[in-house]
């Protein structure tokens, strides 16, 4: 969107999209305000220490200008599914459109948010404290995986499935840890996952072990019906009794560090502690 004049050391950030909500409190930034995936539950639960008086300014593809306008912001983080709107975010305040080329590049979007911000150092921080934890983990897990398949999967019934590939927010996690993923899942993808239309389609997601990545009870409770057909019964994840849900979009989609952190919690819950 061309060049943007950014203030040094801004003090009130509205931050539009949830990703860059999580990049700037990562970064010991604190925004005023911020769009939100779901105006009904607007923060996941690794957030809820951190986000008190942080202001929703509705849908993250759709934010409230007025609000914007009455918050008075000294800097704007938009990103790019709000370009449209970009000519009247940039009367309000100086704004900069964080790119977002999905999942697979959640890395380079937090260099380019700490960039924006002069956090360069707190951003190798950040990493420093990540590549800890994974190696703390793999302390933990041991060999106690190095022949198991982890299969990871976000049901939207009645829109399919989706499939994490390797380059998914998570998959590059698990690809840190050593962790293996079934040769169908071993792969980069453009937008970071697979799309399965079908139920003939269920072995595709097969596994040593399955993450269901779902918030919704409805999808939960849809998905568990799936995998007592035929065809779910037939998973070795099923069979074996190895069918972990987990929290999602909000989380391991989250694509932020502070994520990764709450990933690596239940990874620590399901593959270390569990019996």
């Amino acid at each position: 969107m061309g060049e943007t004049c950014v203030p040094k050391n801004p003090e009130r950030i509205a931050t539009i999209a949830p990703v860059t909500l999580g990049n700037a409190l990562t970064l010991g930034v604190k925004p005023i305000a911020t769009g939100v995936i779901d105006v009904q539950n607007p923060f996941p639960e690794y957030l809820k220490d951190k986000i008190e008086g942080i202001e929703v300014l509705g849908s993250q593809f759709e934010p409230n200008l007025e609000r914007i306008l009455v918050l008075k912001p000294d800097l704007i983080l938009a990103w790019e599914n709000v370009q449209a709107i970009y000519p009247l975010l940039s009367q309000i305040s100086p704004t900069v459109i964080v790119p977002w080329n999905g999942q697979a590049a959640w890395q380079e979007q937090f260099e380019f948010v700490a960039k924006a911000l002069g956090k360069e150092e707190e951003a190798q921080q950040a990493w420093k404290h990540y590549y800890q934890r994974i190696d703390e983990l793999k302390v933990a897990l041991g060999s106690r995986y190095q022949d198991k398949e982890i299969s990871i999967i976000g049901p939207s019934i009645p829109w399919g499935y989706f499939i994490l590939a390797k380059n998914s927010f998570v998959g590059s996690i698990l690809n840190d840890l050593g962790l293996q993923r079934p040769k169908l899942q071993d792969v980069n993808t453009s937008t970071g996952y697979i799309t399965l239309r079908s139920e003939e389609n269920l072995e595709m997601m097969d596994g040593d072990i399955l993450f269901v990545a779902t918030h919704e009870n409805e999808q939960r409770e849809a998905f568990e019906k799936v995998l007592q057909k035929p065809l779910g019964k037939r998973l070795k994840a099923v069979q074996q009794g190895h069918v972990y849900f987990v929290d999602s979009p909000l989380t391991w989609n989250g694509s932020n560090l502070l994520a990764a952190d709450a990933v690596i919690d239940d990874l620590y819950e399901y593959l270390v502690n569990a019996p």
